[in-house]
């Protein structure tokens, strides 16, 4: 059986709507100030663009991965017969 507790904070957060996350903005706002929360967001804007940077790069090598795997695969001999010390009997 669910406790009644997490039931209110489920309500809690379903219910926040505009005005609450207004507010949530403005004391963010007031605690911090402007220029701290500037250069927060361009941090995050830089984390976000380097992210992308590697995951573009990321697919560049699969894909460059795989041609080469291709290439060798046609350029490669094929070993039909594999001799040991024991075949030499």
């Amino acid at each position: 059986m669910r406790s009644p507790a997490l039931d209110v904070e489920k309500l809690m957060f379903n219910n926040i709507g505009l005005p609450g996350l207004l507010l949530i903005a403005v004391v963010v706002l007031v605690l911090f100030g402007r220029g701290k929360i500037s250069s927060l967001m361009g941090e995050v804007g830089k984390g976000i663009t380097s992210f992308k940077k590697g995951i573009s790069e990321g697919e560049e090598d699969i894909k460059n991965a795989d041609d080469d795997t291709a290439e060798l695969s046609d350029e490669s001999p094929v070993v039909t017969e594999i001799k040991t010390d024991k075949d030499k009997v």
